[in-house]
């Protein structure tokens, strides 16, 4: 049992890792790859990649079992990062992250319904507490290692590293992941579900990107994108209301407590990566530290991540209760939201980590306890997909949180940059390639002017996405408590 959950952990830190590990190092990259317009896809290309194929996975595994799918993720995953590390363009780069999150999605949703296959709910506190604390903790520490690898042996190195990780993981999975038997059926592919369940979250991920920077709001290809979303969206519903084996049942939606923590992680998805994706290009930019420097400024959060997660699914399981942990993780969310608002380029460093510890604590009694919900409240037999489901719109408030925030960003800052620095350095070249280094040796005037537009640029987003962590709050009162099921393959109490 633990070399079979050191094998998950390892997945599942590949896929979460690489969700941020770029995050600090993205300023040295588009400097070196001359891509600053496209800077937002290294993130987004994963995120979306691996979104698309949540569903999938999660089908797949309840249908066929989860082992070979699990090991078949890894190679895709490992595949994916070998391109990555090669890459000598933007475009290439890109492309590797694509295939890297191809594979991650099925770490992520697969690593979890195999938990649920072989520890009962009653149990699972505890191993959620680590796999939660995994999946948050990367999500803080990805940063310090980019960074690490930024001012160490190069940013190709977070691509390389996931080689030995991911051998390992198959390893452990093929030596030893025994999951249950399952019957032997014929597995029918939900194709035209999956095809129009990747056009709506393809469209919904380029509107909320593109709107408002490379096009306008109004622009043919922004309403083209939007109609694109609602179209298939509608046709996707209509599918899955008459196909045999839906790649995601509306029945799901009929389950109180998967509609409410589905929801709320949904939420979750948009805070965590509507700051963390780029609060180390802030401290970067507005501090004037080195991209390590930065990563290590993330520990409080991280600190605060792993204790608050493993803490809380400690409590899950000696008590059997779980309904308000993440209650209080949501508005715990939010105050640090609007803490963070407030920040300014004066603003003490140590101030700064205090409010992210403070997020870090809220997500981590949030994240692993929403999956905990909704294994608890949805029959064995279907327990992949309603993971996968589940983690499907978490990534999807990851993406659009990621995408709008880092829109909006964009915009802010062309416009305050355009409208506050000297002309002749509105003009020059060097706005589209700015990377820290180049900010630490600009003349004063300007140097000021730019680091204030970085953090006049970013911190009032966050007061925007705080109400919304509230509302997460406010939806998990209405989750009704179920007992906790004592046995593989119960089902859920009614």
């Amino acid at each position: 049992m633990r070399l079979v959950f050191a094998g998950l952990v390892v997945a599942k830190l590949l896929a979460s890792l690489d969700q941020t590990v770029f995050s600090t190092a993205l300023p040295t990259i588009v400097g070196e790859l001359d891509g600053a317009e496209h800077v937002l896809w290294v993130t987004t290309a994963y995120v979306l990649a691996s979104t698309v194929v949540l569903p999938v996975y999660g089908k797949l595994g309840d249908l066929i079992g989860r082992k070979r799918l699990f090991i078949t993720a890894i190679g895709i995953f490992m595949l994916g990062s070998v391109v990555g590390g090669i890459a000598d363009s933007m475009g290439v780069l890109i492309a590797g992250r694509a295939v890297q999150g191809l594979g991650g999605g099925g770490l992520m949703v697969l690593a979890w319904a195999i938990i649920a296959d072989i520890v009962p709910a009653r149990q699972r506190g505890r191993y959620a507490g680590v796999m939660g604390a995994v999946f948050a903790v990367s999500s803080v520490a990805g940063p310090l290692l980019g960074g690490f690898f930024t001012d160490g042996p190069g940013w190709r190195w977070a691509f390389w590293m996931n080689l030995p990780l991911g051998s390992v993981a198959i390893v452990l999975a093929a030596a030893f992941l025994r999951p249950p038997v399952r019957p032997r059926v014929r597995a029918r592919i939900d194709l035209a579900g999956i095809a129009l369940l990747s056009v709506a979250a393809t469209s919904m991920v380029l509107f909320t990107t593109w709107g408002g920077t490379t096009y306008g709001w109004g622009s043919p290809v922004i309403l083209g994108l939007i109609i694109a979303t609602i179209v298939s969206t509608g046709l996707f519903i209509f599918v899955e209301f008459w196909a045999a084996e839906p790649v995601l049942p509306l029945t799901l939606f009929r389950n109180r407590n998967f509609v409410l923590a589905t929801g709320a992680g949904l939420i979750a998805g948009i805070a965590l990566f509507g700051v963390l994706a780029y609060m180390p290009t802030h401290l970067q930019m507005v501090t004037g530290v080195g991209a390590a420097h930065a990563g290590l400024l993330m520990i409080p959060a991280t600190a605060a991540v792993l204790l608050a997660s493993i803490g809380s699914g400690q409590i899950v399981t000696r008590t059997g209760h779980y309904k308000a942990i993440p209650i209080i993780g949501m508005f715990v969310t939010a105050l640090s939201l609007f803490l963070l608002s407030n920040l300014t380029a004066q603003t003490p460093t140590w101030i700064m980590c205090l409010y992210l510890a403070l997020m870090g604590t809220g997500l981590g009694m949030s994240t692993q306890i929403l999956i905990l919900i909704v294994q608890n409240s949805t029959p064995d037999a279907i327990v992949g997909v309603a993971t996968s489901a589940n983690t499907f719109f978490r990534e999807i408030g990851a993406a659009f949180g990621a995408a709008v925030v880092g829109s909006v960003f964009v915009a802010r800052l062309s416009g305050i940059l355009a409208s506050t620095l000297p002309g002749e350095a509105t003009g020059s070249t060097w706005i589209n390639s700015l990377t820290p280094k180049i900010v630490t040796g600009l003349p004063t005037l300007e140097r000021t002017i730019v680091v204030a537009a970085y953090n006049d640029a970013l911190v009032p987003i966050f007061l925007l996405i705080a109400p919304i962590a509230a509302l997460a709050g406010v939806m998990l009162m209405f989750v009704v408590e179920r007992p906790l099921a004592t046995r593989v393959g119960g089902e859920p109490s009614t």
